[in-house]
């Protein structure tokens, strides 16, 4: 690892069009959750509905922690006729992202109130797409640079992080916007979306597929369990049962391998409890904004707009101390702010709609969002093997979102039901939220040290 690299030597890494590639991609990443979190749960708030009915319909991003189960199918599957177009990665994106479309377009034309259980239908629809795309995403930007170019794996976590933020906040910020004009309601709002999403998927036929020698390391993989298999005699059952075995074993098998079953393990419980605290908030926040005072667009220019633009300032920052000072450093330091940034809103609780404390809480936000994405991306690439990479990142981002996701379905229920609607209290408690992860953070230190070590040591 390059640490002494120079500032203006470190951001000639961005001119990479593959990086550009990595930050366009991260936009089509970030867009669903704008589709089927902060602007669906603005569209339902004002439909009336609870925060508990508002809170249940997060269920739906679900599918991102159980992503990992179906991963294997995106490295193996070969696509008809779209993969021989665009090869693997191009053509599941491509894929997941016309199912994406097609759900906004329905969603777009759909009577929310009288038909609520099809418009979770379709936001489950629009998850599961997207999820399956986040998977082609992730093995795409883990395969774009060679083992030797590990010194950008921090710079192309960065533009992952700073293209999901351009997606989710920069983009969701004008559907904010719309909602607050004359004469144009959330259905309207819906087909604009589904105008960008169509931009996006424009994207895909730019970006080159990446080089790999998947293909072989799999292929060497089943001949070696057909031999075993087959014991001299080769039938189609053995050639099966050998490509389900490298499908579907394989990577479980070479993740807990390379790094042990105990650290697997650890590292496995540290990625799930990373961003919980932060997840409860992030959950409920729109609701927050709407109930504690801010209009539309006053949610549009800080939640989305500031929150966007201070996020992609600050992935670049916490890309270039994560590149000097390393990727575990850069954990416990989000994780702090993590903390602090949820203190902050408990603050507003209690103030009301002020908007000087809004945009300092989208500052120190902002600060967390970049530097615990940037951290968290290079620490999961980095703990893929390049034959796997789709199943391994997916496995490990899914137990990031299993938390996320699951418990803070239920935020809207702890605030109503065991809150009594205590804004204040609730933002403490998920600050609480961090200081597990925190410790066990500091607990296996020493063997995420020698991980990071011996992934620079690649070059």
């Amino acid at each position: 690892m390059t640490k002494n690299l120079s500032i203006v030597e470190y951001f000639s890494y961005f001119k990479d069009k593959r990086l550009i590639n990595v930050f366009i991609f991260g936009m089509s990443s970030g867009f669903p959750w704008v589709l089927i979190g902060s602007v669906m749960s603005a569209w339902l708030k004002d439909e009336g509905l609870s925060r508990s009915m508002i809170g249940l319909f997060g269920i739906v991003f679900g599918a991102y922690s159980i992503n990992f189960l179906w991963s294997p199918l995106v490295d193996r599957i070969k696509l008809p006729i779209l993969y021989r177009w665009l090869g693997q990665r191009r053509s599941w994106i491509l894929l997941c992202q016309s199912f994406i479309l097609l759900g906004v377009i329905l969603l777009a034309g759909l009577d929310i109130t009288a038909h609520l259980g099809v418009a979770a239908a379709l936001c489950l629809l629009i998850a599961v797409a997207s999820a399956t795309q986040d998977i082609a995403i992730d093995a795409f930007r883990i395969d774009t640079l060679s083992e030797n170019e590990s010194h950008k794996a921090t710079a192309a976590a960065a533009m992952a992080t700073s293209g999901w933020w351009s997606g989710y906040a920069l983009l969701g910020a004008i559907p904010f916007y719309m909602a607050d004009m004359p004469n144009i309601d959330w259905p309207q709002v819906y087909y604009f979306l589904a105008i960008l999403m169509l931009l996006l998927m424009s994207c895909v036929f730019w970006a080159k597929e990446p080089e790999s020698n998947r293909e072989a390391v799999h292929a060497e993989l089943e001949r070696i369990y057909q031999q075993k298999l087959a014991l001299g005699k080769q039938t189609q059952l053995t050639k099966v049962t050998a490509w389900l075995a490298v499908t579907v074993l394989d990577p479980f098998k070479t993740f807990f391998a390379r790094n042990g079953v105990k650290t697997a393990l650890a590292l496995l419980a540290f990625i799930f409890l990373f961003k919980i605290g932060e997840a409860f908030l992030a959950r409920m926040s729109i609701v927050f904004y709407k109930e504690v005072g801010f209009s539309n667009t006053q949610i549009a220019n800080y939640s989305k707009l500031g929150t966007g633009l201070i996020t992609i300032v600050f992935a670049f920052l916490g890309s270039i101390f994560n590149h000097k000072y390393g990727i575990v450093k850069g954990l416990f330091i989000s994780g702090v702010a993590m903390a602090a940034s949820n203190l902050m809103f408990s603050w507003i609780a209690l103030a009301g709609p002020q908007e000087h404390l809004y945009a300092m809480a989208i500052v120190v936000d902002g600060f967390t969002q970049a530097w615990s994405l940037v951290a968290m991306v290079a620490f999961i690439s980095m703990l893929c093997d390049r034959a796997f990479s789709a199943t391994h990142y997916a496995l490990l981002a899914s137990l990031g979102n299993l938390g996320r996701t699951l418990l803070s379905s239920y935020s809207g229920v702890v605030i109503d039901d065991w809150l009594g609607g205590n804004w204040s209290l609730f933002f403490i408690l998920t600050a609480l939220m961090v200081i597990p992860s925190l410790i066990f953070l500091y607990l296996i230190r020493n063997k995420l040290y020698e991980l990071e070590n011996s992934y620079h040591g690649k070059n």
